[in-house]
């Protein structure tokens, strides 16, 4: 098995809190093999470091693991506006690295909890790029994580969205189905264990918005989102302030850096993502009656509806 170990203190949660036996890796993994080899619809990734990411998500449970995988690799096809891997080289893909809209921050030496992630949606011009446009890209960075960053795998991730300048604009472009595919997407295919949605700098009549959010949401999750009225200084009780930016009050230097070190590693993986993009469900050969996007995500209407009076 080509894995990497994993510190000590990642070791501990994953036997602790995800039941991950090292004696067993192999089989689980191999169990789960088999059981993809069987699956006529399906051509998938099956590397070991890929693989295990999905196992720990699911704490180790061979049938949640199986339901991941397969959700993950139908949306491809079911969801392609959001879920799916493009080449770097596009232009709109080029830009909006350059934004740094959504950006993993890094860890001090003495943290070790959910891997944080910064998003400021605000940074982007809702008269170029589409909530669609974004939703996509950040898809494509849960997928370099899923890869490398054992931390936000096993010890799970957080938000802190940042609105600032985020405004009805940003979501009117936004139907029922795409949040819905959004809420999947991260709910029901991403092996990730989300810890909480910190909403700072919240505008006016965002409390509505989270809430149609939350409709598609489970319980769990729903009980993660939060919506703060300051500034950054709420969330330093579950972030430590050291790891933020120094625009954020922290000691993590400029955030323009961190912005390009996370376009250099998505650079890294072009060649990855252009093979990833050949991975996905075939629901011609689905066993059963196939998984499509009117059978997922058959809503209709938009976010012009809501009254954030």
């Amino acid at each position: 098995m080509g894995l990497r170990e994993l510190s000590p203190e990642l070791a501990k949660i994953a036997r602790e809190e995800l039941n991950e036996d090292p004696n067993r890796i192999g089989q689980d993994l191999q169990a789960l093999k088999d059981w993809l080899a069987k699956q006529p619809h399906l051509n998938v990734r099956t590397d070991d470091q890929w693989l295990i990411a999905f196992l720990r998500g699911c704490k180790y449970s061979l049938e949640r693991t199986k339901g991941k995988l397969d959700m993950f690799y139908t949306l491809r096809k079911a969801a392609p506006e959001i879920c799916q891997v493009k080449d770097l080289m596009d232009p709109k893909i080029q830009e909006l690295l350059n934004i740094g809209e959504m950006l993993p921050l890094k860890n001090s030496s003495n943290y070790n909890g959910p891997r944080a992630i910064l998003v400021r949606p605000g940074l982007c011009d809702p008269n170029k790029f589409s909530m669609i446009d974004v939703m996509q890209i950040n898809y494509m960075l849960y997928c370099i994580l899923l890869m490398e960053d054992d931390q936000a795998v096993v010890a799970g991730h957080l938000h802190i969205v940042d609105l600032t300048n985020v405004g009805m604009s940003h979501f009117t472009q936004m139907t029922p189905s795409i949040a819905k595919k959004v809420v999947m997407s991260g709910q029901d295919a991403m092996p990730f264990r989300l810890k909480g949605s910190h909403n700072i700098n919240a505008p006016k009549g965002m409390e509505t918005i989270l809430n149609f959010f939350k409709n598609f949401m489970n319980e769990k999750n729903q009980n993660r989102m939060f919506l703060h009225s300051g500034n950054v200084e709420a969330v330093y009780k579950y972030v430590p302030k050291e790891i933020f930016p120094a625009e954020y009050g922290g000691d993590a230097g400029p955030i323009d850096d961190l912005r390009d070190y996370w376009k250099n590693k998505f650079e890294d993986y072009s060649d990855w993502f252009l093979e990833e993009a050949k991975y996905k469900s075939d629901e011609n050969k689905r066993p059963g009656k196939p998984k499509t996007s009117e059978t997922l995500f058959g809503i209709e209407g938009s976010f012009r509806q809501l009254n954030l009076d």
